[in-house]
């Protein structure tokens, strides 16, 4: 294997983790989220927009690592 090929493996297998941890933190966000809501229904919408922001930064974060796996790969 040259030095291109390997960086587009350890690329794939970063931007991988980095969709597997975002999907883990939603998850366990959204999870909460439902268990907040059941526990106290007149918090409704302070959890679910707490839930949105933190969302919208969990993807930020992803979308950020995927990038900079794709910059380093494409460096070469």
């Amino acid at each position: 294997m040259n030095a291109v090929a390997l960086a587009f493996l350890s690329a794939g297998f970063g931007a991988g983790l980095a969709v597997l941890g975002a999907a883990m933190g939603i998850g366990r966000l959204a999870a909460a989220a439902m268990e907040g809501t059941a526990r106290q229904p007149a918090a409704t919408g302070d959890i679910r927009t707490g839930m949105i922001i933190s969302a919208a930064l969990i993807e930020g974060v992803t979308l950020f690592a995927i990038v900079v796996c794709l910059l380093l790969a494409l460096k070469t």
